[in-house]
């Protein structure tokens, strides 16, 4: 437990001034608020965690620098290459890359129709769905209708029958008072 350093202690002050304002302030180590000049007399220097950021980040950045301007430089040979041989092609290229556009907007456009096609599928399958759920139900009612109807046709067929039987009856008992009377 003794090898535990004290708590450092920071120190808010309400006025501070921006380093454009005042170069002989900066922040160093763990936030503290150090004047410029009292930090060159205490005789410290950089810290080792700094030191070895720099010696780790300074290859690796000058790699990547390295890297990006060999990346231009092949970029710009290409281009310089390739330029004279796209102006005589250009010719072929121009179609073919017009033709290839043109496909490919042929693609995209059935597959937008395709979808309009499921999508409209879709809708009339639940529309009819949705319809066919009350035809039963009608159905159902229509029979009823029709049994009442054939039911009623029925009886009245039987009555109009019926009727005229009688009214022959009638008739022929007439005719047949009036050939007795003569």
């Amino acid at each position: 437990m003794g090898d535990r350093s004290p708590p450092r202690q920071v120190q808010v002050h309400p006025q501070q001034r921006s380093y454009l304002q005042d170069p002989t302030w900066k922040l160093s180590g763990g936030g503290r608020h150090v004047d410029h000049h009292q930090h060159q007399g205490s005789g410290g220097g950089p810290s080792a965690s700094k030191i070895i950021a720099v010696v780790t980040l300074v290859p690796i950045g000058g790699t990547l620098l390295g890297l990006s301007g060999l990346t231009l430089a092949a970029t710009l040979f290409g281009l310089a290459v390739s330029t004279p041989v796209f102006l005589l092609f250009s010719p072929v290229i121009v179609p073919a890359a017009v033709a290839i556009c043109l496909a490919i907007a042929a693609f995209l456009t059935s597959g937008v129709f395709g979808l309009t096609a499921l999508s409209s599928l879709s809708w009339v399958y639940r529309y009819i769905r949705r319809a066919t759920g009350t035809v039963p139900e009608q159905m159902d009612m229509a029979k009823r209708r029709m049994q009442d109807m054939a039911g009623y046709v029925g009886q009245k067929t039987k009555e109009v029958g019926q009727e005229i039987q009688s009214r022959a009856q009638d008739q022929g008992r007439r005719s047949g008072t009036t050939e007795q009377r003569t």
